[in-house]
């Protein structure tokens, strides 16, 4: 069913049906959630700074509802007093009056919406804005391990089921609670027997409402579900990684019956939706379409005795139609309730799950000179899953249980200042992890890490940024320009000390030739570059920011021979004065480091120059030779 149909009945039938056929949609299931204590207290706390405005947002509600009440009663008046009494001047004047009160309507309802909407857009700005900066500061594990589509979906779906439930809850305890009084009060005083009739009929509406409300609650369930898997094939199918993938080993004919299945599914439910929706607005129909034949014609028959007016006869009409629709959407209140603490719930656990590496309360200062980076003791673990990361956001019932294996024991060196450290050792050994501790992107289980004679836990994260510099095995660029990409590190960067970054990083030449030059979009995670491209954009990146502690991680494992030999010729100016650990096989980058730390099972098995660890023997030694030897035997000849 299109929108603008489900409007116009809506409409017709009174003013809630389209807002109670939306409180229908919601998830039944929320009215079995226990709700955690002090959540209201947490949900006010984020309404608060719009009290003010929240106060005339109500007391415009307020007076909507009151105009919605009067009027009635002015056509009765002008009917009874003004028509019937054959006043023409009344007629005008009560006209006048209804002509005032209806602009005047119009005008409230404008600044109601407006304010509404105000509320509505600053509560769902506080909350992205409030849940984004907290996912910043978690820690990466907590990345690693979490659905991407999920924190989008807190970030998207709750924060806007939060401001919705919460929006459409003021108006709908507020209005409709003084709205539906006015009207019974006002229906009341004109006929009660034609009021308990109306309301007597009420429950031929709510009880098929109450029906297709759990079917719409679980249909809009699955249906979440099934758009969720529908978007999924398209997310992985549509990613540059994914479409080379398919394009590789793909069948087009799978492919397409694959993704036609899951649309197709979500079509059947779309199509019983509008089904059940239809249920809904027939019932509401019906049920006001027989309290007007009844209002019609018990009235009617009190017109003719004389019993009543006939301006009170079509005052009565017009009241049933401003009562079933508030009616039906105060019977649907603690659903929408529990909506909107549910939303908020879902925000509040991401929002409480505190960062495993936290700012310290008292920043030390990181002390000037060259870095010197050294670890203590150092032993680590990644962390179990209940530590950094949610269920919800893993798409599992149930969070691993139990420790995760150590993975560094009792690590300890020093890089001096201006020194060049290397890491090797096998596959798994532990390497990559000391990189990631040296950049706080983890923190030690036991021991210690000092930058400069400060441990990196006690520093202010903005001057470890500063300090240090990365380049990882696989660059990570944005879908961005080449030069939004570089400004990243060095946000008041020149073109001029761009192009001087780049041109350290022997990939200038290549920048020239493209195109639009710095300007170039480099594509979804920078698939318009070559593996070896990336790595030198990443390289001049840190060029660009300069950092005292550089630290490389199979850094030029992408590129071919001659560029190998350029970029190395530009790492050792770049490393001139600077302290480096490099995690690398190649020889060219190993054997002219000051330190080669040779891991092995999470510890340092040797220690010492190139030559010197070829004259001790053991595992360096044999490295060398099935990694290295063919490397040496080409350099010699």
């Amino acid at each position: 069913m299109a929108k603008e149909e489900v409007d116009v009945q809506a409409s017709s039938m009174g003013s809630g049906g389209w807002a109670q056929l939306r409180g229908l949609r919601r998830d039944r299931a929320v009215l079995d959630t226990k709700v955690t204590a002090g959540t209201a207290r947490r949900i006010l706390a984020f309404a608060r700074p719009y009290r003010r405005i929240l106060l005339g947002f109500l007391g415009l509600v307020l007076v909507d509802a009151i105009l919605g009440a009067v009027n009635p009663l002015i056509l009765r008046a002008i009917i009874d007093k003004g028509i019937v009494g054959k006043n023409s001047s009344l007629v005008v004047t009560l006209a006048c009056v209804a002509a005032s009160i209806a602009i005047i309507d119009g005008l409230v309802s404008l600044t109601e919406r407006w304010l509404s909407a105000s509320i509505g857009e600053s509560l769902i700005l506080d909350l992205r804005s409030k849940v984004f900066a907290h996912i910043q500061r978690m820690p990466l594990a907590f990345f690693v391990r979490t659905q991407t589509g999920a924190l989008v979906s807190r970030l998207n779906h709750d924060v806007v089921g939060a401001q919705q439930a919460f929006t459409d809850l003021l108006s709908n305890m507020v209005g409709n609670v003084i709205g539906v009084g006015m009207v019974l009060i006002a229906m009341s005083f004109l006929s009660w027997q034609i009021t308990v009739v109306a309301l007597i009929l009420l429950p031929m509406f709510l009880i098929p409402a109450r029906y297709v409300g759990q079917r719409l609650g679980s249909m809009t369930r699955n249906g979440y579900d099934l758009n969720a898997k529908m978007n999924m094939v398209m997310n992985e199918r549509f990613g540059v990684g994914g479409a080379m993938l398919v394009k590789l080993y793909g069948d087009p004919d799978f492919e397409r019956e694959e993704f036609e299945s899951r649309a197709r599914a979500v079509r059947d439910i779309g199509v019983a939706q509008a089904a059940y929706s239809r249920v809904f607005f027939v019932a509401l129909g019906l049920t006001a379409s027989l309290a007007t034949a009844f209002t019609y014609g018990f009235g009617g028959l009190k017109v003719v005795h004389g019993e009543l007016m006939i301006g009170t006869l079509v005052a009565l009409t017009a009241y049933l139609g401003r009562l079933y629709g508030p009616l039906t959407q105060l019977s649907n209140l603690q659903l929408d309730i529990m909506t909107a603490v549910v939303s908020f719930e879902r925000l509040f656990e991401v929002l409480d799950l505190e960062p495993s590496l936290a700012a310290p309360l008292h920043p030390q200062p990181l002390p000037d000179g060259p870095a010197v980076l050294r670890f203590s003791g150092v032993s680590f673990h990644y962390p179990a899953a209940e530590e950094v990361s949610l269920a919800s956001l893993e798409a599992v019932a149930t969070l691993e249980a139990g420790e995760t294996s150590m993975v560094l024991r009792d690590v300890s060196f020093t890089a001096e200042a201006g020194q060049v450290v290397a890491l090797v050792g096998p596959s798994g050994s532990g390497k990559t992890t000391i990189s990631m501790l040296a950049a706080r992107l983890y923190d030690p289980v036991a021991g210690e890490i000092s930058l400069n004679g400060v441990g990196l836990s006690e520093l202010e994260p903005s001057d470890l940024r500063s300090a240090i510099g990365m380049v990882t095995q696989d660059p990570h660029l944005f879908h961005d320009t080449l030069a939004a990409n570089l400004r990243y590190a060095s946000p008041k960067a020149s073109n001029e000390d761009i192009e001087a970054a780049l041109a350290r990083a022997q990939v200038l030449d290549l920048v020239k030739r493209l195109p639009d030059g710095l300007e170039t979009l480099v594509g979804e995670r920078g698939y318009r570059l070559s593996g070896g491209e990336k790595q030198r954009i990443a390289l001049a990146r840190v060029f660009l920011a300069s950092p005292r502690l550089v630290i490389l991680d199979e850094a030029t494992a992408h590129l071919d021979a001659e560029s190998e030999v350029k970029v190395t010729a530009a790492l050792e100016e770049a490393l001139s004065g600077r302290t480096a650990l490099v995690i690398a096989h190649r020889l060219s980058t190993v054997r002219h480091a000051d330190q080669i730390l040779v891991i092995n099972e999470g510890s340092v098995a040797q220690r010492g120059t190139h030559d010197e660890l070829l004259a001790q023997g053991g595992l360096y030694a044999e490295l060398f030779a099935q990694q290295f030897a063919s490397q040496e035997s080409g350099t010699a000849n």
